[in-house]
């Protein structure tokens, strides 16, 4: 297939700007809307980097607790090591110094809740230099297995703590920050393309097209509302994937490039905080965004008659008029290493001015429990969101937000590169069907 002309490109590049501006529409979630600071009292990352250091002191402890109880009893071997104390001969600077990284780690990280590596790049500094000298200047290496056990196993949990705080407390918290400034930036930022106010942004949702289901009469679809609690979840569980899909959208300056095809599409890559690394597939499709939304959004049960990357889309059940779960089944990916997963999915459909959406996350139904035949996959927030073009209504922009767990002991990279392949094939086969649509109605 040969590469899109110059203008459809240029027309794919200016599709997305609109969204940057959400002040009529962007929803956002609580924990974003808040300050990192104030949006929970402590990371669970921190928390468990201040466990381990509590472990530090406590497995040190334990271990000087048992060299006491060797040979003359802890009582005299307490009186020997504290109160007749020598560097050379004694294990209690090694407990104090526990006691030590516990104090100040606490203080600095738990307490006054730094960001700063100053508090660990101390405390290591302290243990290895004490350490380094307490060996060579000490007769420990002549008192048995603890001579050893106990400063090599001091050195090595500093050095833990110290890896453990760089690479993972300081950068998520740093990426959880950055996120929640571009979220806020994009919420404040003026409309760019004068956004409708709310009351003219919504339209009435349309009614789900092409399902057996006993729901699709029209008279009983109309106002169908929520009303158990098992749906109101099932609400509430919609909703939120869309406000995330929505704030995923609003930073697409923070996309970073993936893969791309020669036909144009490209697939970007964005980690989201508690859900992880997110593919989202950018397309310019040649028809009118309201025939995407018809096949993708509006039918999906159908979609198994021309995308070859499902073999089962089934609805179970419509819980309103806009939300319905879902059930899935991938076809294999990776030339059969990987194998067919399936899912259960909340979706939560909107029509918009500019823009239909479709946004989804994994649930439950008694209607479908995990069978033995498929491993079970959990999609975290994601979706389709198919953008009109207002200068070019023959042509429409395709996003594809995902973000999945395949589940099973599969290498991370081999799904990594399974999934940008599927999201290419998809839109292969989407550019496919829209052509015989289209094609057919004009």
């Amino acid at each position: 297939m040969s590469k899109l002309p110059e203008d459809l490109q240029s027309e794919l590049e200016r599709s997305l700007p609109a969204i940057a501006s959400f002040n009529s529409s962007l929803s956002l979630s609580p924990q974003f809307y808040l300050p990192p600071e104030q949006r929970r009292a402590i990371s669970d990352v921190r928390r468990t980097f201040c466990l381990f250091v509590t472990f530090d002191l406590l497995f040190i402890s334990l271990l000087w607790i048992i060299e006491l109880n060797t040979n003359n009893g802890i009582e005299k071997n307490l009186e020997k090591e504290i109160v007749e104390y020598q560097f050379s001969t004694s294990f209690f600077d090694i407990f104090l110094l526990a006691v030590f990284r516990f104090s100040v780690l606490l203080l600095g990280y738990a307490i006054l809740r730094l960001r700063h590596w100053w508090a660990i790049a101390i405390t290591t500094l302290v243990t290895s230099a004490f350490l380094i000298v307490k060996v060579i200047m000490s007769q420990l290496l002549s008192k048995g297995a603890f001579g050893y056990l106990l400063p090599i196993m001091s050195f090595v949990l500093a050095w833990l703590e110290t890896w453990f705080l760089d690479f993972k407390v300081l950068t998520q918290e740093a990426e959880e920050e950055r996120w929640y400034l571009a979220t806020r930036a994009a919420a404040l930022r003026p409309p760019l393309l004068g956004a409708p106010s709310e009351g003219q942004f919504y339209s009435p949702p349309e009614s789900f097209a092409g399902s057996d289901n006993e729901f699709d009469d029209d008279d009983e679809a109309v106002g169908r509302k929520a009303v158990t609690p098992q749906e109101r979840e099932y609400v509430k569980k919609g909703k939120e994937a869309m406000e995330i899909v929505e704030q995923i959208l609003a930073q697409e300056i923070n996309w970073m490039f993936e893969k791309s095809n020669d036909v144009g599409d490209v697939v970007y890559t964005l980690d989201i905080p508690f859900h992880g690394k997110t593919f989202i597939l950018k397309a310019l499709i040649q028809c009118p965004a309201e025939v995407v939304y018809q096949e993708v959004i509006l039918q999906p049960e159908k979609m198994v008659l021309w995308n070859r990357t499902v073999t089962v889309c089934q609805i179970l059940q419509r819980v309103d008029d806009n939300t319905l779960v879902t059930y899935d089944v991938s076809a294999g990916a990776a030339g059969g290493v990987v194998s067919p997963r399936d899912f259960v999915n909340v979706r939560r459909i909107d029509r918009r001015k500019d823009r239909y959406l479709s946004a989804g996350i994994a649930g439950t139904h008694h209607a479908r429990p995990p069978l033995t035949k498929y491993v079970r996959g959990e999609n975290g927030p994601g979706g389709f969101v198919v953008l009109k073009s207002f200068r070019n209504p023959s042509v429409c922009t395709f996003i594809w937000v995902l973000n999945t767990d395949l589940k099973g002991r599969l290498p991370r990279y081999l799904i990594h590169q399974s999934l940008a392949a599927t999201m290419f094939e998809f839109c292969s086969f989407l550019r496919k069907r829209v052509s015989e649509v289209y094609s057919g109605s004009s």
